[in-house]
Formats: structure tokens, sequence, C-alpha cells
């Protein structure tokens, strides 16, 4: 029985690895070879990559069984450091995403997000009021206004949903779930998450954990990206790969965030009752600013006020 199931964990473990790693290593490999032989002026050559091809399989050190498993050892062992450094770059796109506004750079870009953020919202709230004064005047171009006042809340609602904290939208709805909660219920998110995750359901979790790992794959993918990129500097047609792969990273970045965030607050929404009858606090009806405030108190481990 154990025998069986260490087999199985190294199935797994192996099988993961090659997902993870070593495949999407291999890959780039194979394209940082494309890239040094062929370069810009012969980027669609394919005889010139079969030829080199051909020398290297003609060459006397291919006839060695010895070098050619070293080559395969090498190859698989660098197709695996470079999967690992695309996983460390994707943390680093993660925590970029999330970053507060620390530093010029990012207190430029989170200024920025929020002047845009603002001028959509006088423009929003300049055509509500045209779009009502036509309203009740009667007016022929009522619904034309309406559509226009609806148009510039979607345009505002693409920044953010409420004015910006934080240099890139993803901090901000990572963190629009925290902030409703403080000001609907005075309660502390980064406190109650622990607790509200052990009293979820299995099913919840999953939906949360499934959300959490496509935002790390939606990371690794700009990681990638950014590696395609930079052989595109040798050979062109890598750059295309590099920056779909990046667009398309960070657009799944974004999908991944908002159900992460949606499915944070309900959780909190669905469960908060719970956690208060779970640490004896009285919660009748609705819940509201002061069962809120005794249940972050309570987790604080702060005494109850006088």
């Amino acid at each position: 029985m154990t025998s069986a199931f260490l087999s199985a964990l190294g199935s797994r473990i192996a099988e993961r690895w090659l997902t993870l790693l070593a495949l999407p290593g291999l890959l780039f490999l194979v394209a940082l070879a494309t890239s040094l032989v062929l370069g810009h002026e012969h980027w669609a050559d394919a005889g010139r990559l079969r030829d080199r091809l051909d020398a290297l399989a003609a060459s006397p050190a291919s006839r060695s069984t010895g070098t050619v498993a070293l080559v395969a050892v090498g190859v698989l062992a660098g197709a695996a450091v470079t999967g690992a450094a695309a996983r460390s770059l994707g943390t680093a796109v993660e925590l970029l995403w999330c970053a507060e506004p620390r530093g010029p750079l990012l207190r430029y870009l989170a200024d920025r997000r929020s002047r845009r953020w603002r001028a959509a919202d006088a423009e929003f709230r300049t055509a509500l009021v045209a779009a009502g004064r036509a309203r009740i005047e009667g007016a022929d171009d009522a619904d034309r206004l309406a559509g226009v006042a609806e148009r510039r809340h979607a345009e505002r609602g693409r920044i953010a949903a409420a004015p910006p904290r934080h240099p890139f939208g993803m901090g901000d709805r990572l963190a629009a779930p925290g902030q409703r909660l403080w000001r609907a219920h005075r309660l502390e998110l980064g406190s109650a998450w622990p607790h509200l995750w052990l009293l979820a359901g299995e099913g919840t979790r999953a939906e949360l954990q499934a959300a959490r790992r496509e935002f790390g794959a939606s990371a690794r993918l700009c990681a990638w990206g950014a590696g395609y990129l930079v052989l595109g500097l040798w050979w062109w047609p890598a750059a295309l790969v590099g920056g779909v792969a990046a667009i398309s990273g960070v657009r799944r970045g974004r999908a991944a965030a908002e159900a992460f965030a949606e499915l944070t607050e309900a959780l909190a929404d669905l469960h908060v009752r719970d956690l208060a009858a779970s640490l004896g606090i009285a919660c009748e009806g609705a819940v509201d600013r002061v069962v809120g405030e005794r249940l972050t108190r309570a987790l604080r481990k702060e005494p109850e006020a006088a």
C-alpha cells in the first residue's frame, strides 16, 4: 500500500513538473535556438534550420550515447531552470499587479488612474444631469442622452468601480471587498478571513482556489510573454508570440481578479452571521455596524468598549 502511494505521488509530481516547468521551458529553449539560428534576416528560412539540424546529427558527438544522454539531461535541466525562472517572474508580476503606490513610478501610475477616473466621473455626472433634465422636460433626445450617460458610466467602470488607490486595476479590484465590508459593516476582512475560510464549505473553497490558481497562471503567462518579447530582439516572430501571451495574461488576470473578489465578498456576506454566532456575538436581523465592530474587536483580541 505504501509503495503504491509513493508511486502515485511520484507520478503526480513528475506530471506536474513536466506540465509547469519542463514543457514550457523546453518550448522556450526551442524558440531561443531558432532565434539564434535564423535571426531577423532569415526569419522564415526553414531550410537553414534544417541544415543546422542535419549538421548536428552528422557530427561525431551525436553518435556517442553518453554525449546524447548528457545533452538530453542538460536540455531538460535548462528547461526546468527556465520554467522556475518564469514562475518566479510570474510571482513578481502578481506582486506588481497588487502593489501599493510606493515609489515615484507607482505613485505616478496611481495618480494617473485617479485623474482619469475623476475625469470620467465628471463626464458621467454631467451626462446624467443632462439626461435627467431632458427626461423631466420631455425633450425628444431624452433617450439618446440616457444612452450617453450609460456609456459614460461604463467608461468610468472600465477604469475602476470606485476611486482608484492602486497603480493597476487588479489591485483595486482585489481590495474592493475589504473596503466595502469596512464601509458597510465596520468588519475588517483581513482579520476575519481565516475564520470565514474555515466556515466555508468545500465547494466554496474549491471555487476560490480555482480563481486564485487562474490569477497565478495569468501572471506566469505574462512572464512567459516577457521572455518571448526579449527573444524578439533576435527573431521578430517571437515578439508576436510574446505580445499575444502578455495581452492574454493581462486579460485573464483581470477576469480572475474579478472572480476572486466577487467570491470573496460573497463568502463574507453569506458567513458573517455564522462567524458572529461562532464567536458568541448576538446578531439578530441584518448585520449592522455595531455587530461588525464587535466582530472586528473580537478578532483583533481587543477588549469590548465600555
